[in-house]
């Protein structure tokens, strides 16, 4: 614990030494008031007993304006009718989702009016959403509209936010046309009822742009993302989580879009805000910690990628059970920065973890398990079962050919089918793979996206393969250029990009 008196405003007293008055003045006591406010530094495990852990902690100023503008923000959003309604957002707050559960039990059971009990069931969805139990949350909130139907007004912002969490469940489900339908309600609502530098129209064009970007319209999803920032910084203290999550969903899509340095940029603002404002444990830091992982992997930094997961999986081992879905989104990254650094065994094992996770808690027709069925098939060609690496992008098809998803995942199928082809020398049929994934991404990105580059480079391995050497060349060199304006010098890709032009060229 370090206290520095020099950096504590004179106008409070935090703490008083009380040695004197103690019956064992050599213990050297410090008295604390019940508001003293302290930093959390660093936790690290004890090197003795692996369930104890040593927090460190520095004493923070009250008049510090970073925590005091956080704080005031808090009060207001946790404002409400009664104290325990107040306790209970404020456990969904810092995430204490099973406190705030058994709470939120005990007020419904004793809710004496419609308004309360739309209340709670709605609060409970919101938790049921955040543990990653989606049918439950749709339940909730459900039970929470039917209440608000029959006692508020259609222009209610209350109803909004309700029409809107349900987005949530819609979205979370991979149900993206519902969650759109669902979502522009609650912006048309909101839009009517609240001033327009509310947080929680800020929240509804957020949930606008998440879904343009889940089906691959980057440039409608960077321009919600950019008004909920717009409206997030003039309504939220600079150190609000909320803003955060602004600054990452814009990291995030900048990710898709093949703008890695952009994307970093943007999540570093984003984890700086968290690592601020939040426990050391909540979940939203685990997730700006895979975020980074995400932008490594992209960026070619594996041993990076690695070290950010590991971080997000300690977070999320203390947090949940067993089983819930955002340990699936850290198997599915720690597969992917395995197979990057030719790790099969261990990637396979991970995206089997992935899939287990998924396969239970998500939809059979869940577009992210399509995504999984692809990356398993991808690691058993690369290990070189190919038998087994048709029959799992095939499942992986049958999703993406048949539900509303991101056309790009469906073009990775197309291409990762066009490789095990290639490999089984069967060109004609790797050919009309490969053509169907170009085709679909030169349509959905940018002419200078380093997917492209991925593509370009596979073509040219088929034209090297069926002797079409200059064919073959004119794809690298495509791949090279890409590579040289948007990857560094030392990215593996670029890498490989330049040793199949040398041999391109050679053949010439």
């Amino acid at each position: 614990m370090t206290i520095d008196p020099t950096t504590i405003s004179t106008s409070i007293t935090p703490f008083a030494m009380i040695h004197e008055h103690s019956a064992i003045s050599s213990e050297q006591e410090i008295l604390f008031t019940m508001h003293t406010v302290f930093r959390v530094v660093e936790i690290q495990q004890t090197t003795k007993n692996n369930r104890l852990w040593e927090v460190q902690l520095t004493i923070t100023d009250e008049s510090d304006p970073q925590l005091a503008g956080l704080t005031d923000h808090i009060k207001e959003e946790v404002q409400d009718s009664t104290g325990w309604r107040r306790m209970g957002k404020l456990m969904l707050q810092v995430g204490h989702f099973d406190q705030a559960e058994e709470l939120y039990n005990e007020l419904l059971e004793n809710a004496s009016t419609d308004s309360d009990r739309a209340h709670v069931y709605h609060q409970l969805g919101y938790l049921k959403n955040d543990q990653g139990k989606y049918p439950e949350a749709a339940k909730f909130y459900e039970k929470s509209l039917a209440i608000k139907r029959k006692t508020l007004p259609e222009d209610s912002a209350s109803l909004a936010a309700t029409y809107g969490n349900i987005g949530g469940v819609h979205y979370n489900m991979g149900e993206y046309s519902k969650a759109l339908e669902f979502y522009e309600k609650d912006l048309e609502i909101t839009k009517k009822a609240l001033p327009p530098a509310h947080p929680d129209l800020a929240t509804s064009y957020n949930n606008i742009g998440g879904v343009y970007n889940s089906i691959g319209e980057y440039s409608k999803a960077l321009e919600f993302y950019e008004k909920d920032l717009e409206i997030a910084k003039k309504a939220l203290p600079p150190t609000h989580p909320d803003l955060a999550n602004s600054y990452s969903c814009i990291g995030e899509v900048y990710i898709n879009m093949g703008e890695y340095s952009k994307a970093l940029e943007y999540y570093k603002k984003s984890h700086k805000i968290y690592e601020i404002s939040l426990p050391p444990t909540h979940p939203d830091l685990a997730g700006s910690y895979l975020n980074f992982g995400a932008c490594y992997e992209k960026m070619g930094n594996y041993t990076a990628a690695l070290k950010t997961l590991k971080n997000a999986y300690r977070i999320q081992e203390k947090i949940f059970q067993k089983g819930n879905l955002a340990f699936a989104t850290t198997f599915s990254w720690y597969g992917r920065a395995y197979r990057d650094l030719k790790e099969y065994s261990k990637a396979l094992s991970y995206f089997e973890k992935c899939l287990k996770i998924l396969e239970i808690a998500l939809p059979e027709k869940h577009p992210n398990l399509a995504i999984t069925y692809s990356n398993i098939g991808d690691v058993h060609r690369l290990m070189g079962d190919y038998e087994k690496a048709v029959a799992f992008h095939q499942k992986a098809l049958n999703i993406q050919e048949n539900v509303k998803c991101d056309p790009l995942d469906c073009a990775t199928t197309y291409m990762d089918l066009g490789e095990i082809f290639r490999e089984m020398n069967e060109y004609s049929t790797a050919l009309t793979y490969y053509q169907k994934g170009l085709k679909i991404c030169e349509e959905k990105l940018a002419k200078n996206h380093p997917d492209l580059a991925v593509i370009y480079h596979n073509m040219s391995k088929l034209y090297f393969s069926t002797q079409k050497y200059s064919m073959a060349k004119k794809y690298v060199q495509q791949a090279v250029e890409i590579g040289q304006e948007k990857l560094s010098s030392t990215h593996p890709h670029l890498v490989e990009y330049r040793e199949t032009f040398e041999k391109t060229r050679k053949k010439q």
